[in-house]
């Protein structure tokens, strides 16, 4: 830990500089909502990483990284005359604040995370019954498609468009499954073959929430696994003396299935 640490003023003050017309930096000057909300997903994606790498120091950098993105967001609004960064801290305080009465307001205990999660929900559902609008229009579109797919299947959900069970969904993802082949088989076109994949992958993305499996988390954790045992065979070929091109789709698959046989 370090003493006599800066707080937000000197990075609000740091933007400041950076931002102004005449002094600061042209890459900073010319940038745009639009062309900061890439980096602000970004930076969201690293701090998950570091987390999933236990990579503390790494965990800290990043999350300065994320929080320059809302400075940086916060002073182009307040260039626009639209909010300040004190009026972001203060809507969600106040949003804290309200969607947790029995800590800060006088409402009766939660005594589990589970009933904390239902009572958050329950707060949403009002909010969002004061805004106008449909049920789903307020899940944002810029979310990773897997999870604005969960999202959207929740929110459905809530007023009973779901299936009852798993294993109707498992039912679900076969009979997707089965389309992507007929319509591969009648010759169907580049577009429709990518929406019955697309319906594949929601379906998934459904049997994924009905298990309480993180779909994002699943596949991150597939990716890294599909990583390691690739870097396996190179390894194996590489002690052969061999190389990934010169080997045939059987070599590489015995040394797959060699893997996957001591990883269980």
């Amino acid at each position: 830990m370090t003493n006599a640490l800066p707080d937000i003023s000197t990075l609000l003050d740091i933007m400041r500089r950076l931002r102004d017309p005449q002094s600061g930096c042209p890459w900073d000057i010319e940038q745009s909502f639009a062309t900061i909300a890439p980096y602000t997903i970004e930076e969201a994606y690293e701090v998950a990483g570091a987390i999933e790498d236990a990579d503390w120091p790494g965990l800290k950098d990043e999350l300065g990284d994320l929080l320059l993105q809302v400075v940086f967001h916060a002073r182009m609004a307040e260039e626009q005359e639209l909010f300040a960064f004190g009026d972001v801290v203060a809507a969600i305080v106040d949003k804290m604040t309200r969607r947790h009465p029995h800590v800060f307001g006088d409402a009766a205990g939660i005594d589990s995370a589970d009933a904390q999660t239902i009572a958050w929900e329950e707060h949403k559902k009002r909010e969002r019954a004061e805004r106008a609008g449909g049920l789903l229009d307020d899940v944002p579109r810029a979310l990773p498609a897997l999870l604005r797919a969960v999202k959207l299947q929740k929110r459905a959900s809530t007023v009973g468009f779901d299936w009852d069970s798993a294993p109707k969904v498992v039912e679900k993802i076969a009979e997707e499954a089965h389309e992507i082949v007929e319509a591969q088989t009648a010759g169907g076109s580049a577009e429709k073959l990518e929406e019955e994949v697309g319906d594949l992958l929601f379906a998934v993305a459904n049997l994924a929430r009905h298990l309480k499996v993180d779909p994002e988390s699943a596949l991150r954790a597939a990716n890294a696994k599909f990583i390691r045992r690739f870097k396996i065979i190179e390894e194996t070929l590489a002690a052969r003396g061999e190389s990934l091109e010169a080997a045939t789709l059987a070599e590489m698959e015995a040394i797959w299935q060699a893997v996957k046989g001591k990883e269980k």
